[in-house]
């Protein structure tokens, strides 16, 4: 185990000195084109909405299970039976929001082994690894941001504890392929290595399969997989997601609930649970608009000579690098100041994310088109001032 880690030791993320920024610009009147955010522009679907409300006239606004309520849980195990192709009994389930529930697994596996091998680029899991005590090891992608098996076989041993692995991936928009996982899976077992599997993206995918690694197994016993509803069905401000593991790390994922958040809504839980049996509508919905956008975004940014671009086979984003001399964290600031956009800089992904920025196609095609245009003339005037 590493020394402790308190929150007063993290390291500021250099994202939120972009997202200040705009916080700062807005609250002045400044209108901001945000590329940033990670967030669906679309409502929450009426009937899911309807189902919170009469569940709140019905009375239930009191506490329930830390694990869930029964009506959720067994929604959550049908789904990932069916669509997941996981194994999965009730004792395997627990209905919590994806961002809690890595921590709350590091958490639930933390013991005699210090590492945790991390994605670079990748989603923001090392603070949570250090506040569970463990140490982040990061391993890197292939060139074209694709998952690269032999990194992380070889920073494998007997201070693992675990590997996350977050496909599609946030923010390269890679998929990890079955055949991969196959390999990963097998290489973990035989040392017995936990995976934590973080697919909140799982249903934005074009023109690949999604696939589970939870699904290698005939019950859950080594995979820990995280799911949320936030980008499936439009609902991040409800803060609804579920976890599929072995009943032990279950129940140990339910105490840190107990002793932080208790549960859960059980309006959400109930509204969750009817988007689960009843949402695949919304999904077909949601993902057709976004490959369009994904479509749109791939042919604007191919139009920018300073850009190279890199497959986009998943969730909602763009991590294209680009040719001027200008660190990440600058240019997103350079680039807010000067045009009014918003972008996260790669550097917040990791350190083999320099050179890159995050583009989210979350919004809508206006927003889309205003931000690419100004970041075409922001790269080009920067091109024209260094030669």
């Amino acid at each position: 185990m590493s020394e402790t880690t308190y929150i007063r030791d993290l390291k500021g993320s250099p994202s939120l000195e972009v997202v200040n920024l705009v916080l700062q610009k807005v609250s002045k009147g400044e209108k901001i084109t945000s590329l940033a955010i990670g967030e669906p522009v679309y409502k929450t679907p009426q009937k899911i909405m309807e189902v919170a409300f009469e569940s709140m006239k019905n009375g239930d606004t009191h506490y329930t299970s830390s694990y869930g309520i029964r009506e959720v849980r067994e929604a959550i195990v049908e789904k990932v039976n069916k669509k997941n192709k996981i194994k999965a009994g009730l004792e395997n389930s627990i209905f919590i929001m994806s961002k809690q529930s890595i921590y709350a697994s590091l958490m639930a596996i933390a013991g005699s082994r210090s590492k945790v091998l991390i994605p670079d680029p990748g989603y923001f899991y090392t603070e949570p690894i250090l506040l569970a005590g463990m140490k982040p090891v990061s391993y890197t992608s292939s060139e074209d941001l694709s998952f690269n098996l032999d990194n992380v076989l070889s920073l494998l041993d007997n201070d693992t504890a675990a590997v996350m692995i977050n496909s599609p991936g946030n923010p390269t928009g890679r998929v990890i392929d079955k055949k991969n996982l196959e390999r990963l899976y097998s290489a973990c077992k035989s040392k017995g290595v936990r995976i934590i599997s973080d697919e909140a993206y799982e249903d934005i995918v074009y023109n690949v399969e999604h696939f589970s690694i939870g699904s290698l197994e005939p019950v859950p016993d080594l995979v820990i997989s995280i799911f949320s509803l936030s980008k499936s069905y439009s609902m991040t401000g409800w803060r609804a997601g579920y976890t599929i593991a072995n009943e032990e790390t279950v129940s140990n994922i339910a105490r840190v609930i107990e002793q932080s958040t208790t549960c859960s809504p059980p309006f959400i839980q109930k509204a969750s649970a009817f988007a689960l049996k009843n949402g695949d509508e919304y999904i077909r919905e949601f993902r057709s608009d976004f490959n369009k956008k994904k479509e749109h975004v791939e042919k604007r940014l191919n139009e920018i000579s300073q850009l190279k671009t890199y497959p986009i086979e998943g969730a909602f984003y763009a991590f294209p690098s680009y040719k001027v001399k200008i660190k990440s964290t600058e240019l997103a600031k350079a680039l807010l100041n000067e045009y009014q956009v918003a972008v996260l800089p790669g550097i917040a992904f990791g350190g083999a994310g320099e050179g890159h920025f995050r583009i989210s196609f979350a919004g809508s095609f206006e927003t889309i088109d205003l931000g690419i245009d100004a970041l075409g003339r922001f790269l080009g005037s920067r091109a024209k001032s260094s030669s």
